[in-house]
């Protein structure tokens, strides 16, 4: 049995096939240790299964698929191991140095994070390898018994190794690993981690990975313990997404927790699509707006991935979906400033103490505001069994607007001014990722998902003038729906560095690097259980033109050649065929493909969608009160049609219809949103 879990910053996510069908599962969220959630609903799913008829519960191996957020919170809370790193001699503050390009170009005062590892444990090794891999200064056991004295005397949580040269020539890298795991120590080795050039980037990234080790350890061991008392009897399988959109398993994602900062929201994006795809739309941006932050991606004709991502202000140069974060969510906290303007996020009442309506909090979120007005009821959430407080909400609501600057304020109006705020967030964050990229959202479809991402569709869509909203089935659970149906993967790459002016001259020398690439990655996966016939494989080159400090990914496959022009024109404006190229790195990307739940498709039903109406009530739009019609998403079948103002309320999301939008239900019982 294969059960995916998407833990949030309030609600852990869980989805998994029962009797042939999706099954959605949602419960609250413990930040203070996120197994916990995960035991909880593994322990209802396996109770759910004992309590089947005859033959429905059979004893099934476990294969448990983590989607998670330990990583990220441990690097914007400042949580993670103490680091001793270990570099070259004279290279010892290449961390701190950094590049020359500044966050803020004229801000004079900018402040930069501070380093995970302090000045103290930042020790040089003396070695040397020269930039085309030959030993130039060897460090001998005698130096690297002093390291190891040094290394000790810090007293560290984890260790990270990087080397100036060591992508060219590892063999001091694995020499010093070698001595310091035999002292006990967790080594996190940068030619393990990411063997490419540019030393910044790449002692980050190591540094950023041994940062996570003793946190992610103690994760997957207390996530491991919570499955093997949900399911005993057979061992089950731990696996965890990583950030690129592939999952592996536990024991390789403590290696390197590197990978799996952005898990979850790499799932919503592999969800969005998925179920876009289904329904016949190839261009869509992805909009997924939990509990704490919204994450938004660009998706036409496949999956973006970017080597540049930054977390917390630190540089991570593993592969990662393509995603914008900001700090917009249901429990965003809202207030007033010191100039009076009304600010929403990025601080989120989380899970504990939560927003007011869920009995806890008593500062404002943008949930609470959305109860205001008249969007979500006293029927609550998840299908009645989480109960929201109206009247609290209100008194708590009424206290914080005495702090506004106004005294005139009504409190929908107060209530309409946080969504107003929200979703100037969110659009600004659609704006980055296509118009500020030379991409039109008015081409695109926007896929609203996640627990409120329905409540705020229509408003982004309207202020960007995209034509239309695609709401999925389980729009709470998507992310986790992508978690269940994502392959697993391995994402290898080296530096290579070779210039030429044609296709077979590329080939001929960059053949024996994929095929070492490869080899490694059947090896791995095989030990995973995927024969090589199960097992698919990409190959990527990051390409440049000679002398270029940056470069773009391409497929290898083909005339790479002219898709890196093009690119190039597309991206910068120009291209020239004419110059050299140089192929900086090769990557492969292999894949274990997994079984696939999918979406059933119904049979087409009248437009009429009277069976799932189940009332009426007033609702806030634009500042006036409207009467909307209520109905339940369960009762709504493929080919219904209606129109707004409404309400689509289900198990775990609610989905706002405005005035002057319709809908409909198609064959996979996706809503789709559209503008009259």
């Amino acid at each position: 049995m294969r059960v995916a879990i998407d833990t949030g910053g309030t609600f852990t996510d869980c989805i998994f096939v029962r009797d042939g069908r999706l099954q959605v599962l949602k419960v609250p969220s413990t930040p203070a240790s996120p197994a916990q959630a995960i035991g909880q609903a593994l322990r209802s799913i396996v109770e759910a299964r004992k309590s089947a008829p005859p033959g429905g519960g059979r004893s099934q191996a476990l294969e448990l698929i983590c989607g998670t957020t330990v990583g990220t919170n441990a690097l914007l809370q400042r949580r993670g191991g103490r680091v001793t790193l270990v570099t070259t001699k004279g290279f010892e503050d290449v961390l701190e140095l950094g590049r020359q390009a500044r966050p803020r170009l004229y801000d004079f005062f900018v402040t930069r994070p501070e380093p995970l590892a302090p000045r103290t444990r930042r020790l040089g090794l003396r070695e040397r390898v020269g930039a085309d891999g030959r030993t130039l200064l060897s460090p001998g056991q005698r130096e690297i018994a002093r390291m190891v004295r040094k290394v000790t005397s810090t007293n560290p949580d984890a260790v990270a190794i990087c080397l100036l040269f060591s992508f060219a020539s590892p063999h001091h890298e694995r020499a010093l690993a070698r001595a310091l795991r035999a002292r006990g120590f967790a080594v996190s080795v940068s030619h393990e981690v990411l063997p490419e050039f540019r030393e910044f980037e790449r002692t980050a990234t190591t540094v950023v990975n041994a940062y996570l080790l003793p946190v992610m350890g103690r994760y997957l061991l207390d996530t491991q313990a919570v499955a093997v008392r949900s399911a005993p009897g057979r061992r089950p399988r731990v696996r965890v997404m990583q950030s690129s959109g592939g999952i592996v398993s536990s024991s390789l994602a403590a290696r390197e927790p590197v990978r799996t900062i952005l898990s979850g929201p790499a799932g919503g994006v592999l969800g969005a699509q998925f179920v876009a795809e289904r329904s016949g739309f190839a261009r869509v941006i992805s909009f997924d707006m939990g509990g704490t932050s919204t994450d938004v991606a660009l998706l036409e004709g496949g999956l973006r991935t970017t080597n540049e991502s930054e977390v917390a202000g630190l540089p991570v140069a593993v592969p990662v979906l393509d995603i914008h974060t900001v700090g917009a969510g249901g429990g965003s906290l809202a207030r007033f400033d010191g100039a009076g303007a009304l600010r929403v996020g990025p601080e989120s009442a989380g899970a504990d103490p939560g927003p007011i309506c869920y009995g806890r909090g008593t500062q404002p979120t943008v949930t609470d505001a959305h109860v205001l007005l008249g969007r979500l009821g006293a029927e609550g959430l998840l299908g009645g069994s989480f109960v929201l407080h109206t009247a609290r909400t209100r008194e708590w609501m009424a206290r914080a607007l005495r702090t506004a600057p106004s005294r005139t304020l009504r409190l929908e109006q107060f209530a309409q001014g946080i969504v107003d705020v929200a979703n100037a967030t969110m659009e600004k964050a659609i704006r980055v990722i296509s118009i500020e990229r030379g991409y039109d959202p008015r081409e695109y479809t926007l896929v609203a998902f996640g627990g409120a991402g329905g409540l705020h569709g229509c408003d982004l869509a309207a202020a960007l003038g995209m034509p239309r909203v695609l709401v999925p089935k389980h729009p709470g659970a998507l992310s986790a729906l992508g978690i269940l149906r994502s392959d697993v993967v391995r994402d290898f790459s080296r530096t290579v560095c070779r210039a030429g002016r044609s296709l077979p001259e590329f080939r001929r020398l960059l053949e024996p690097s994929f095929r070492a690439l490869e080899r490694r990655g059947l090896r791995e996966l095989r030990a995973e259980g995927f024969p090589a016939l199960r097992v698919g494989r990409e190959r990527l080159v990051d390409a440049r033109y000679l002398g270029q400090s940056y470069e773009l990914t391409i497929p290898a496959a083909g005339d790479f050649l002219s898709a890196f022009h093009w690119l190039h024109q597309r991206r910068f404006g120009y291209c020239d065929r004419t110059r050299t190229v140089e192929v900086v790195n090769v990557r492969a990307r292999l894949t274990g493909r997994t079984p696939k739940p999918e979406l059933p498709q119904a049979r087409p039903a009248g437009p009429s969608p009277h069976r799932a109406r189940v009332g009426r009530r007033s609702v806030w739009f634009s500042g006036h009160p409207r009467l909307a019609e209520v109905y339940d998403r369960a009762r709504l079948r493929a080919g219904n049609r209606l129109r707004g103002p409404a309400l689509v309320a289900e198990y775990s999301a609610t989905t706002v219809l405005p005035p002057g939008w319709s809908l409909r239900v198609d064959a996979r019982e996706n809503l789709t949103l559209e503008r009259a």
